[in-house]
């Protein structure tokens, strides 16, 4: 794959960069194990590192730590090949309620150290906070990972989901590397704000959720079972659904004109928006990992793009990408 700089102060990497979420039960029941799941989980990680892959990624609250202990187990004699990107601050309760987020200076410290104790490594190559809500301040989050930094405890600064103006207040503090936040044909916001101030402050962008949490890989036919937790968002239910639907028929089909699949297309767009861009792409079969990594070659031409954008233009999938609760309840 060819190789980006994730940001100005940051290493070279491939384009591509594997998200692991998708490896962890949202609700994990203690006592109660896919251990099957969880070996071609472990195998999944080691394909992809051997494959070229070197940023993974994941959250110490993906599972309640049970996806940092598969990527313990999987960064066995592969930890040199890994570019480690974790995230935290996001806290749940027992039985996977959301309990809001905290990323206080004690919690940065905290949070961290369980991390480390768990992946098993000396250092954690790129630590952020999942989310900053508006009434902390990030200087004081910031200021905690610059003193880990400081420590040896983590190699690079990263931030997650947050605004331009929040990017400049954080990278006051202490250089930003890079910035983790969604980003697809179906959600471009950060072109408006925060694309535009990391670009001027030479911060990188991790994308993730290239396809949409799914909309745009063109598996989705209709209403989605009853107990899949997308149903809580918007854009995945009622008449929106069918609307985005509509619009997913239409990429799919022109992905299928070129003879790539919609998940390569979805990725290789956000690719080409620049070379400051890694691509996160969530698998957990080690049979995706030659589809996925085959959407780094792909160029798109001029007419691609513009098709692309004709077809994705403003106003054409509708519904917000989280429910109003849920964001209510990271920024408060």
């Amino acid at each position: 794959m060819k190789l980006r700089r994730l940001g100005k102060n940051g290493p070279e990497l491939p384009a591509l960069g594997l998200g692991c979420m998708g490896m962890s039960p949202l609700r994990p029941q203690p006592g109660r194990h896919d251990a099957a799941k969880d070996a071609e989980s472990v195998a999944t990680i080691q394909a992809a590192l051997d494959a070229g892959v070197r940023l993974v990624n994941t959250g110490d609250f993906y599972g309640m730590g049970h996806n940092e202990l598969l990527l313990r187990e999987a960064l066995r004699g592969r930890r040199d090949k890994a570019f480690l990107s974790v995230k935290f601050g996001m806290m749940v309760a027992p039985g996977g309620q959301p309990l809001g987020v905290d990323v206080s200076p004690r919690a940065v410290k905290n949070f961290c150290s369980y991390s480390l104790q768990r992946l098993d490594v000396e250092a954690i190559d790129l630590y952020q906070p999942g989310r900053i809500p508006a009434s902390a301040p990030i200087e004081e989050t910031v200021g905690a990972i610059a003193e880990l930094i400081k420590e040896g405890k983590v190699r690079h600064l990263g931030l997650s989901e947050v605004t331009g103006a929040q990017l400049r207040r954080a990278h006051a503090v202490h250089p930003v590397t890079a910035v983790e936040i969604e980003y697809s044909l179906a959600g471009r916001a950060i072109e408006r704000d925060l694309l535009p101030v990391a670009r001027e402050l030479g911060v990188g962008i991790v994308a993730y959720s290239v396809a949409a949490q799914g909309l745009l890989t063109g598996a989705i036919k209709g209403p989605l079972p009853a107990h899949d937790v997308r149903n809580w968002t918007p854009r995945f239910h009622g008449e929106a659904l069918t609307k985005n639907l509509e619009v997913v028929a239409k990429f799919a089909a022109f992905a299928a004109s070129k003879g790539w699949t919609p998940t390569q297309l979805a990725a290789a767009w956000v690719l080409a928006q620049g070379e400051d861009i890694v691509a996160l792409v969530g698998m957990s079969n080690r049979n995706r990992i030659a589809e996925n990594i085959a959407a780094g070659a792909i160029e798109l031409s001029a007419d691609d793009l513009a098709a692309l954008d004709r077809m994705f233009a403003p106003g054409a999938v509708v519904g917000d990408r989280y429910a109003p609760q849920i964001l209510q309840m990271w920024r408060s």
